[in-house]
């Protein structure tokens, strides 16, 4: 149950920076819902592969290549769900940022106190 509320919460942060960020497009909720779960997926899967092979340059980078990581995953989900665009790379840099931020925030809801 737990899953299905962060992915949820998943979904609201994608829809709402689409709306803010220009350069994202979202057609529907449900569409970012789509996002929420393919982006999930992608980072379970492809997003290890990705760090071991670039782990050279994200060493030299001081672990800032991992943005450029994040950013790809970003762009691979692009291509794989038609009703979601991402203009460029650097539009999927910040996109990634601000996600990554927004979805702290709404993570940090469902904390609760283990005492």
């Amino acid at each position: 149950m737990n899953i299905l509320i962060k992915l949820l919460l998943n979904a609201i942060a994608v829809f709402v920076l689409a709306e803010i960020l220009n350069g994202v497009y979202v057609d529907n909720y449900a569409t970012s819902l789509v996002v929420a779960a393919v982006l999930s997926i992608l980072n379970v899967l492809v997003k290890p592969v990705l760090v071991i092979l670039t782990l050279p340059v994200s060493i030299l980078t001081l672990g800032l290549f991992l943005f450029v990581v994040n950013a790809i995953i970003i762009l691979l989900a692009d291509k794989l769900i038609e009703g979601f665009r991402v203009d460029g790379i650097w539009t999927a840099v910040l996109f990634s940022i601000l996600l990554c931020i927004l979805q702290s925030l709404l993570h940090s809801f469902l904390k609760t106190d283990k005492n």
